[in-house]
This record gives structure tokens, sequence and C-alpha cells, in this order.
């Protein structure tokens, strides 16, 4: 590896280029590098056997083909996930080895059939898998690549015996990462977990997930009877919030609505709420990076202004939405087309 070429703000391959491939595959991964992406995010859940794998949530019959594996179907089961009854199947339920049996699908099939024709093609993967795919495009691309490590449901996987922290360091170990160094970014929506890394000597930047509502569930879980109740997401995006995670955290990251709205209406009471480039500001001032999810071109995610005609699954003004995230000052976005995302950046600096 010769240099390091990251520009700013850094794009961010969203579990992969899952506007082209089915996300958390290898071939998502890799076609996010080659589409000019300065790093990936992985989103990690365990299974049975202590294994860290690659999926969107746990719960995984909408991102493979486990629904009709006939010798899977009496594991479907119904869980208590962070307070969301959910049923389906479990990525916990499950050994590496019988998850390693199934083939990914597309999450958003009806909104991306191009995505979706590749249904079936690819296995799960690994954590440790990961790695790999990113030290290969690393030397083929002579710069530093990196990945950005979000841990799904901490405290739920704590009470199965399986801590995603723990499980984590082993890998980096493993992959010869050490504890971890400048191309390792973690990401949590419950912040203890990014306490507990950093007292396992796990190096990187530490980023706190700002959720659009709710609290988050680590706190929630830690909440006396009777006590007061778990800070809302909406204090850590006020003046005093920012500054109360200075020295503990490296950044926050933010859902999109926050920086260009409109944002959901809120329920949490608390005043002071900041949003757009004051938000940004404001974390800059206090010493925090700040990335925003997700930057997507078609009008089902797109703000209002920017969709055009009606179709859900086309394309609106998507040039114009990133142009207007990139120009808040952020320090990084989430993207699931890493060649939009980086023709975005190229036109905000021009």
């Amino acid at each position: 590896m010769e240099r390091d070429h990251a520009e700013h703000p850094l794009v961010i391959g969203h579990r992969g280029a899952p506007g082209y491939r089915p996300e958390h595959t290898r071939s998502s991964y890799e076609l996010a590098f080659a589409l000019g992406a300065d790093a990936v995010e992985p989103d990690l859940v365990a299974t049975r056997d202590g294994v860290i794998v690659l999926r969107h949530e746990n719960e995984i019959s909408g991102t493979t083909d486990v629904a009709t594996r006939a010798e899977f179907q009496s594991r479907r089961t119904t869980r208590v996930i962070d307070g969301v009854e959910l049923t389906g199947w479990f990525t916990e339920d499950f050994t590496w080895a019988e998850l390693a049996t199934l083939r990914a699908r597309e999450r958003l099939g009806p909104l991306r059939q191009a995505s979706a024709s590749f249904d079936g093609r690819y296995p799960l993967m690994r954590l440790r898998d990961l790695f790999e795919v990113i030290e290969r495009a690393s030397e083929e691309q002579g710069r530093m690549l990196r990945m950005v490590a979000e841990f799904k449901h901490v405290t739920y996987f704590d009470g199965l015996g399986l801590p995603l922290d723990e499980l984590f360091a082993a890998e980096l170990d493993a992959a010869g990462w050490g504890r971890g160094d400048e191309r390792l970014i973690m990401e949590a929506f419950e912040p203890t977990v990014l306490d507990r890394l950093r007292d396992l000597g796990v190096r990187g930047q530490r980023v706190f997930l700002i959720e659009g509502t709710g609290a988050p569930a680590d706190l929630v879980a830690a909440a006396a009877p009777g006590a007061e109740p778990a800070l809302p997401y909406d204090m850590f995006a006020t003046e005093a919030g920012l500054l109360g995670l200075a020295g503990r955290f490296d950044g926050v990251s933010v859902g999109k609505a926050r920086l260009v709205g409109p944002m959901p209406r809120r329920r949490s009471g608390v005043d002071g709420v900041l949003t757009g480039a004051e938000l940004v500001d404001a974390a800059h001032g206090a010493g925090l990076a700040v990335f925003t999810w997700t930057l997507r071109p078609e009008n089902r995610f797109l703000a209002p202004a920017s969709r055009r005609g009606s179709v859900r699954a086309a394309w609106g003004d998507w040039a114009g939405e990133f142009g207007d995230v990139i120009d808040t000052g952020v320090d990084g976005v989430f993207v699931d087309h890493p060649d939009l995302g980086v023709i975005a950046r190229e036109e905000s600096q021009a």
C-alpha cells in the first residue's frame, strides 16, 4: 500500500454496493471499491458458535433464501429484539457451517430489480472474509481503504453470551489487524459498546449513531424501574448533547433527514435539536466528525423536493440532494451506489 488517496468527505459503500448487487456479499464489497468507495460498511451479528457474520439484521428471512430451505423450517421462531417482536429466522440459531449453505437475496427487490437479478448467486460472508477483500483491494488500488464496522443489537447479543466487542477483537487479532488502526472506524447505536471497545484496546475511530427517534437500547436496558428514562437520541443532537460526547467518541453519524429533512415529527420533547449545517458545525466545534446515512437515488428515499415523477423506483434529483448533504460539511457519506457518491463529491469540489 503506497498512499492514502482518501478525499473529503469519505464515500462509504453502505453494505458494499447494494444498488447493484445484494448487500453484504463479496461481489457487492468488491464492486464498491471498484466504483471508488473509500470504505465499506459491514453490519455485524453473531452465529450460535460465535462467528461474526455480515447481515443487515440478525433476522435473515429478507436477505437470504432461508425461508425456502426445508431443512431449516423448524428454526422459524419469534424473538423480542430491542423491544420489538419479530418472527423469522435468526443468525444466533445457526452455526456458521449452516449459514454458509444459504444464498443472499436483495433486500429491496421490488425497488432494485437489477440487484435482485443476482438473487441466489452469492453465499453469505463472515467478517474475516471482508478483511481479505479490503486488503486485496487496497493493494490493487495503491491506497488505504477502510472498514466502518457497525455493531448490531449488542445488548441483545450480550444476553445470549455472544459479546460482539470481544468477538470482534478476536477477529482483528486473527486477521492480522492487531487491535485496529487508521483503517478501522467503529459505529453503534448503543454507546456503551464503543466504550467497551476502547477498554479492550481496540484502536480506530469510534462513532455514535444517532437514530431519528427513540433511545439507545443499552441505556433503556440499564434504566432502573421508576428512575428517569433513558436519554433519547434527540438529546445527543443538541449543542449540549454533542459537547457531552466530546472526548468520549471521535464522531457521530446521523440519518440524512437530520441534514436535509424533512425530519420525522419528534415525540422526545427535547428542545434545541439541531439540523443541517448547524448540527455539523456544532459537532465540529465539539471535536466530533460527522457522518450521515444513507444517500440513495430512488424517489422512494429522496426528500419530496428531489423526487421526479411518481414511480418509487425511478431516480430523482439525486445529484442535487447528495450535493446538499455534502455542502453541510459532513466528513463521510454512506451510499448504496458508490459511483454516485464519488460524482457528487467531485461536483461539490468543482
